[in-house]
């Protein structure tokens, strides 16, 4: 499924796949696109919203 986060340490929007069968949280480190700092994602899903949020900070 695609979803998105904001850089922690550029603030540029990255969009990215989450791999659903990896459960309803999950955690990770994924580059920037923009300026290639990793970002540690913690992700969850949004039962009501029907979508995967995901918080980033630079790790």
């Amino acid at each position: 499924m695609v979803s998105g986060y904001v850089c922690g340490g550029c603030g540029e929007w990255n969009e990215t796949t989450v791999d659903e069968s990896a459960g309803i949280r999950q955690r990770y480190v994924e580059d920037c696109q923009v300026c290639c700092k990793p970002n540690e994602l913690r992700i969850s899903w949004d039962a009501r919203a029907e979508q995967f949020v995901i918080d980033a900070e630079l790790e």
